[in-house]
């Protein structure tokens, strides 16, 4: 993303007016402006409650619980249980017409937080077998927040709309953490598409968003076409033969033969892929072997993800990430082998047509602070509701107080935090798309 944003002049008219085809009267930019003031400290409170006791993916109960309470409070219809923990609520207009879906996820990172905040998290959770500190790291808990806070805005302008709104707060954004899911079994966003979230009363277009220090408060970044990249989960298992640690040359250790592998595949991305046709990204997370110093391990498991832009190439990188693992391992004496999945994103990809119809939402929620993006090498599930219905998932700026694109902690960090008035603004951004796409 740009450290720096070049901001467009303020909007000059003071009433934004939301064209409802047959809604009684226009909704003035004073009083909806009114509406997310009197919700804004309900959005701040239930993001610092969420931030305080966060779920891991796949075990969002007490987060759901508490979605699901204040969207029934609404009096909207509420399901419960949607591919996983999922909440899907919908708010019908007074008038029949078009349906908008608005996206949040749920879930926390198995990270320890380290952000000094009066409510920060020292929750642990089970991940992967082991039990985990657990933190919203990545700014879930301000997504569920302001889609809930976007929920209550949108309710008190019912009779206004014609058209429904569908909330979808999903849960396992982030993978699957306790457990291997089965073969063929499906999580989070996919998860809930396919037990049909985007249907009955069938989804026009969906919109999602993200929070990110990197923009500064008030600001929002777009990209039209390819915004973040597909992503591959991958698990490397390395076999050697266990000796004694003071006698390697009686085994075959797999603990160097690792490393190998781990240098030899940067190799594939700054050697071997073209990335001045597309770029590609090679991360290996997480490494175990072993369990005393002088007993050298019969094995050596890895897992990391491969991220890419074009199916061509990440077809490619899939079969050199292969054939570089089997070599590596047998000039050593050792095998190797490969799984990917379960995690495969597809690219999150932003209908041009759909990013010119909201472009001007956007403008005038912000005040003209709209920030062209170049492509991110994060990635995101939304992108399963992207292959069904037209999608826009845009980035939301968060910067904290007094910090810069440089020295704000990123996403997936234990010092990550965002400045909390972006909740106000994530929530006009929101509502200002759903109205105006309602009004088409």
């Amino acid at each position: 993303m740009p450290r720096s944003l070049s901001l467009a002049r303020r909007a000059l008219p003071a009433l934004l007016a939301f064209l409802l085809c047959g809604a009684a009267g226009a909704q003035d930019d004073t009083e909806l402006q009114a509406l997310i003031d009197q919700v804004q400290p309900k959005a701040v409170a239930w993001r610092r409650d969420i931030h305080g006791q966060p779920e891991l993916s796949g075990q969002e109960v007490r987060t759901a619980r508490l979605v699901a309470q204040h969207l029934r409070a609404l009096g909207l219809e509420v399901q419960t249980g949607v591919g996983g923990h999922g909440v899907v609520a919908l708010l019908r207009g007074a008038q029949p017409g078009r349906v908008v879906a608005l996206r949040a996820d749920m879930d926390a990172l198995p990270v320890e937080e380290a952000t000094g905040l009066p409510f920060a998290s020292r929750a642990k959770g089970l991940h992967q077998g082991q039990l985990v500190p657990v933190a919203h790291a990545c700014g879930h808990d301000g997504h569920t927040a302001l889609l809930m806070g976007t929920a209550e805005v949108l309710s008190r302008m019912k009779e206004r709309l014609r058209g429904s709104v569908k909330f979808i707060f999903q849960g396992a954004e982030e993978g699957i953490s306790e457990g291997q899911p089965a073969a063929g079994a499906s999580w989070g966003a996919k998860a809930m598409v396919e037990q049909g979230v985007l249907d009955n009363p069938k989804v026009d277009a969906i919109f999602g968003l993200h929070i990110a220090p990197v923009l500064p408060v008030g600001a929002v970044g777009w990209r039209s076409g390819v915004l973040m990249a597909g992503a591959d989960s991958m698990r490397i298992s390395v076999k050697g033969a266990s000796a004694h640690g003071g006698m390697p040359w009686n085994g075959v250790d797999p603990i160097p033969v690792a490393a190998q592998i781990v240098t030899s595949l940067q190799t594939i991305v700054s050697r071997q892929l073209d990335i001045t046709q597309e770029p590609a990204v090679l991360t290996i997370g997480s490494i175990h072997g072993g369990n005393r110093d002088n007993v050298i391990p019969e094995s050596v498991e890895m897992a990391g993800t491969l991220r890419t832009f074009d199916e061509g190439m990440r077809a490619d990188a899939k079969r050199r990430i292969a054939r570089t693992v089997e070599a590596v391992a047998s000039a050593a004496g050792a095998s190797a082998s490969v799984q990917f999945g379960p995690t495969a994103y597809a690219v999150t990809h932003n209908p041009p047509q759909l990013v010119e119809s909201a472009l001007p939402s956007l403008r005038r929620a912000t005040g003209g602070k709209v920030v062209p993006l170049p492509r991110l090498s994060a990635s995101e599930d939304f992108s399963e509701f992207q292959k069904v219905v037209p999608g826009f998932y845009f980035i939301l700026g968060a910067m904290p107080e007094g910090k810069t694109a440089a020295t704000a902690a990123p996403n997936h960090s234990a010092g990550f935090d965002f400045d909390e008035r972006a909740l106000a603004v994530g929530m006009r951004a929101l509502v200002t798309l759903t109205l105006d796409q309602l009004a088409r």
